[in-house]
């Protein structure tokens, strides 16, 4: 039953700490004249906690998986959409999406599921056709909406029941690519797309001379 909902998937989205992170959270003081985009945002939640590190004089700290960078290559490759909810507010989170070139940015989301119904709108897609990654119980919303629930090892015990999948990687240690490759595998893509994948970053091969 997962393959087949997993052949039907265009979009793919999936929360931040715990799912692209192992979840830690790492607070280093912030460099001379660092540049922090997100702390409007941070400082709007301030009061509420849970949201973000309301300080420009310190940094939050995450460690991403670079299989996981390319997992989103693949999928885009295959023309599948990508994006990340996540609750948290994070300049390294704003950096990560910006350098994988993201379709969608969400930071800041306490009701994933409003946001999740967002994006499908926008996307002109149908529930069945998004897949969404998690690992705790403020994705569960959104994992019993979705077309393909997918739970990493870590998640917890109420995530794993709503699953259609569990990856075999923990988050932050390759569990998008994991996700990615299943769809892939289940729509018949998965071999196509690395090769493409290959041949785009392969040096332009000049003709011999004469």
């Amino acid at each position: 039953m997962s393959r087949a909902r997993a052949k039907k998937i265009k979009l793919l989205l999936f929360d931040v700490d715990g799912v692209l992170t192992d979840g830690k959270i790492v607070l280093f003081p912030a460099p001379p004249g660092c540049e922090q985009t997100t702390q409007a945002e941070a400082h709007r939640h301030a009061d509420a906690g849970g949201y973000a590190i309301a300080s420009s004089t310190m940094v939050e700290a995450k460690g991403f998986h670079a299989h996981d960078g390319t997992a989103i290559s693949l999928a885009r490759l295959a023309g599948i959409r990508m994006g990340l909810i996540t609750k948290r507010i994070s300049e390294t989170v704003a950096l990560r999406a910006r350098d994988l070139r993201l379709e969608h940015v969400r930071q800041g989301i306490s009701d994933k599921l409003a946001t999740f119904e967002e994006i499908l709108r926008q996307e002109k897609l149908t529930a069945a056709q998004a897949a969404f990654v998690g690992d705790d119980v403020i994705d569960l919303p959104v994992m019993r909406r979705c077309g393909l629930a997918i739970a990493v090892p870590n998640a917890r015990p109420e995530v794993h029941r709503a699953a259609h999948f569990v990856t075999q990687h923990a988050g932050g240690d390759g569990a998008l690519r994991d996700a990615v490759e299943y769809i892939l595998r289940a729509q018949g893509k998965l071999e196509e797309m690395v090769e493409r994948y290959l041949s785009e970053r392969q040096p332009t091969k000049t003709a011999p001379k004469e």
